[in-house]
């Protein structure tokens, strides 16, 4: 059995080892992180790790990006590698395509695209000012 085992390893999908990494730029200190159900207003630029051709970027529309963080509103990564932030953070998130649109391609976003975000929390909806 131990043998059947070493074979089968090989054949897990390679999805299992993939995750998002977080560079963490510049980082504040706060009482109140970002939470699941949290609103948060997040300014962002994205590139393609392949080539580092953006994609988009909520700086060039001078207004950031508003959404439910936790809520499946946006592509996994973020979900995941946007919690536990203080306004004024930074993090450079390197999502796998398991964590971003997978093996479909989303308008500029070629199929199977490793994404690079530099995301900035500009703030979190309803918490008062001292509560940060």
């Amino acid at each position: 059995m131990r043998l059947l085992s070493l074979f089968l390893i090989p054949l897990l999908p390679l999805s299992l080892a993939a995750k998002v990494t977080t560079e963490y730029t510049h980082t504040n200190e706060c009482s109140r992180k970002t939470q699941r159900g949290d609103s948060i207003q997040v300014h962002y630029r994205g590139t393609l790790e392949s080539d580092g051709k953006e994609f988009d970027a909520s700086y060039n529309r001078g207004q950031p990006l508003e959404f439910t963080v936790g809520q499946g509103m946006v592509i996994k990564g973020w979900d995941e590698g946007l919690l536990d932030m203080c306004p004024g953070d930074k993090r450079k998130l390197t999502i796998p395509p398991e964590f971003g649109y997978g093996q479909r391609a989303m308008g500029t976003i070629p199929a199977g695209s490793t994404l690079v975000f530099e995301t900035e929390l500009v703030g979190i909806q309803g918490v008062d000012k001292d509560e940060l």
